[in-house]
């Protein structure tokens, strides 16, 4: 090692301007090697921190390998051979944890405390003794200063004694302070090699300590575990690859499908009449407020005899509407296409939907319908809604005039033995019978017929001979407000399961057909005969004579919708039986029992004494007509307007 250039103490009483010069470098030295002393010391402060940091990076790392187990992820099954590897991964990072915390402990006492030691110990007496040294050399120069101004007198020999005294001493204490500084500058010099070379030595041999226990512990204890998950991992990299392979291609497939995909309403596989269940967005009408009204689009599902609905980011849908024995229908609604309302048995609840194309329309009108009959309650719900739509097909031919009507339609089996208690649909109706939509014109054309001066010709032969007093029947009169569905020829007219049969079949064919229009009209009730009148112009659309009513009832599930049987006389041949269904704004019941009523009125018009203890019986109103419910004609007349209505049935 080179010698090393020092202060000489024995300069150190004379204090020369060379010496001084000299001095000047040591101090300018030792003030760069305590800014560098400082850098140091914060470098290494850094990396004892990162080692820190990392020692306790380590530990929540083992930590949080453990709690992979504990998330019961939900497609999570079959990671039992994952969680196992990373237990095992977590115990060698706990025994790497405790490498890295005595690497820790050893760059603090061999690498940083040397080095702050040096710093505080040597370099701060470095300053200290140069702050002494300074006030010795100003104590000793005005001293001096003293001296110099001695008068040449004789009488102040004291004063002289006492300067001389007062210098020797500054003299001195400078010479000591000056002689100490010296000395530590010089030590500073071989101490500051040392200094530098003891903290990196340490950190150089915690580092090799550290890494000769890391290879002890991954040569004995994670040679063979680390290549079995090498193995591992590149099994799994293996499927990935696989199955990345395998989605691009089936997205290469997907996309190279046509445009019509893509687009609304552009469906080529034809309708499913026969599902029981079905999903997909549609838009929901909801009100805003007392006249307007927002569209909702929400993910619809069924779910046994419910219908459920799920808006986005929900975990879980929610039942909208209970669909046993509801009805379901076509509508217009605020100028949109592919509207459906489904209306609850009571009439109550209603909600109105939208789908995105005609093929999802007519699918949900269909499913929700089949729904509706309980289909999915029975053994073999798919085979059950495929016979039904099957005969459903085969029954209806919808037929949009009366002047249309097929010849030889089906007639009445009067010979045949007594039919059993629970007869089959076949049994009521005929399979292929036509069904009739339209049972009268509409109003501008009856007001052209009024004009004339015409009547219509009653397509089932009924007259109205004995109806021309009914405007005068002193006994009933009573009107509701109708909406007619359709009429089909039936085989009997005696049994109440032939209309529950003729509705059935009525409102399958207009949910097949999409015939859901019809007209308001007024059922009017009178002791002779059933009139169907328009509300507007009060003219006569149809009147059946109350004794050819052969069956009336009102529907078991359905209270808004009733049905009658009328016997239709031909010239030759045997009668005939119709069967008319009609959608009601109150309950069929109470249609029903007026038409009883009318019927105990008309056959006690024979007998004068029962009819007038059938007068007697029933109360009157003050003009001495029987008092019935409350006659809906007014409001009917009022509420109903030229436009057509839709039926809820």
């Amino acid at each position: 090692m080179p010698a090393v250039h020092k202060l000489l103490l024995e300069d150190a009483l004379q204090d020369s301007p060379q010496t001084r010069s000299l001095l000047s470098v040591y101090e300018e030295d030792a003030g760069n090697l305590t800014d560098y002393t400082n850098q140091l010391l914060q470098s290494m402060q850094r990396v004892y921190g990162a080692q820190n940091e990392m020692a306790l990076a380590t530990e929540q790392l083992s930590k949080q390998l453990l709690e992979y187990e504990k998330q019961n992820f939900t497609l999570g099954r079959g990671d039992e051979e994952v969680i196992s590897t990373l237990e095992q991964f977590a115990k060698s990072v706990e025994e790497l944890n405790s490498l890295h915390a005595e690497l820790t402990t050893q760059m603090a006492n061999r690498m940083v405390f040397p080095m702050v030691q040096f710093r505080e110990k040597d370099l701060t007496e470095i300053s200290t003794l140069k702050e002494i040294f300074g006030i010795a050399s100003d104590e000793h120069e005005a001293s001096m200063v003293k001296y110099s101004r001695l008068p040449k007198k004789r009488e102040n020999e004291k004063l002289k004694a006492e300067v001389v005294a007062e210098v020797a001493y500054t003299r001195r204490k400078q010479h000591q302070a000056s002689m100490q500084y010296y000395c530590a500058l010089n030590a500073l010099q071989h101490r500051k090699r040392a200094a530098m070379l003891e903290p990196m030595l340490g950190y150089s041999q915690a580092q090799m300590n550290f890494f000769k226990k890391g290879m002890d512990l991954v040569s004995k204890k994670m040679d063979s575990f680390l290549a079995s998950v090498s193995s591992m991992s590149q099994s799994i990299q293996a499927q990935m690859d696989s199955e990345a392979e395998a989605m691009r291609l089936s997205q290469r497939e997907l996309l190279s499908a046509d445009d019509t995909v893509y687009m609304p309403d552009r469906d080529r596989d034809p309708v499913n009449r026969t599902l029981i269940q079905k999903a997909g967005y549609l838009n929901i009408r909801n009100k805003t407020g007392l006249v307007t009204t927002a569209w909702d689009r929400l993910y619809f599902f069924t779910q046994g005899g419910n219908l459920m609905c799920q808006p986005r980011g929900a975990v879980a849908g929610g039942m909208v509407l209970d669909l046993d024995n509801s009805s379901v229908m076509a509508v217009e609604c605020e100028d949109r296409r592919y509207c459906l309302q489904i209306t609850a048995p009571s009439g109550k609840t209603s909600i109105i939907l939208q789908a995105e194309s005609k093929r999802e329309y007519e699918e949900w009108i269909c499913t929700l319908n089949n729904i509706s009959r309980q289909i999915y309650l029975t053994d073999n719900p798919e085979a059950v809604a495929i016979r039904l739509n099957q005969t459903a097909i085969q029954a209806v031919t919808p037929i949009t005039s009366f002047e249309k009507r097929l010849e030889g339609s089906p007639h009445p089996d009067r010979g045949s033995p007594q039919a059993p208690s629970t007869p089959q649909p076949e049994d009521l109706i005929a399979p292929g019978t036509p069904i009739q939509f339209d049972i009268a014109l509409p109003a501008s054309e009856l007001l052209d017929q009024n004009r004339a001066g015409g009547r219509r010709t009653n397509p089932f032969g009924e007259t109205e001979e004995d109806c021309s007093s009914d405007a005068d029947d002193p006994l009933l009169q009573q009107a509701f407000a109708v909406r007619f569905l359709g009429s089909v020829a039936v085989r009997a007219g005696h049994a109440r399961e032939v209309i529950y049969e003729a509705v059935r079949q009525v409102l399958a064919a207009r949910a097949i057909h999409n015939i859901f229009r019809t007209d308001q009209s007024l059922l009017l009730v009178s002791s002779s005969c059933l009139r169907l009148m328009d509300p507007q112009t009060e003219a006569i659309r149809i009147t059946f004579r109350l004794r050819d009513v052969r069956q009336f009832a009102a529907h078991q599930e359905n209270g808004r919708l009733m049905g009658v049987v009328v016997e239709g006389h031909e010239e030759e041949g045997p009668s005939t039986f119709t069967a008319f269904v009609f959608e009601s704004d109150t309950e069929g019941e109470k249609i029903c029992y007026t038409i009883s009523l009318g019927k105990e009125i008309t056959e006690a018009k024979k007998d004068p004494v029962a009819l007038a203890q059938l007068i007697k019986s029933m109360p009157l109103t003050n003009d001495g007509k029987f008092l019935l419910l409350d006659d809906e004609a007014g409001g009917a007349e009022n509420g109903a307007g030229p436009e057509d209505l839709e039926s809820e049935a």
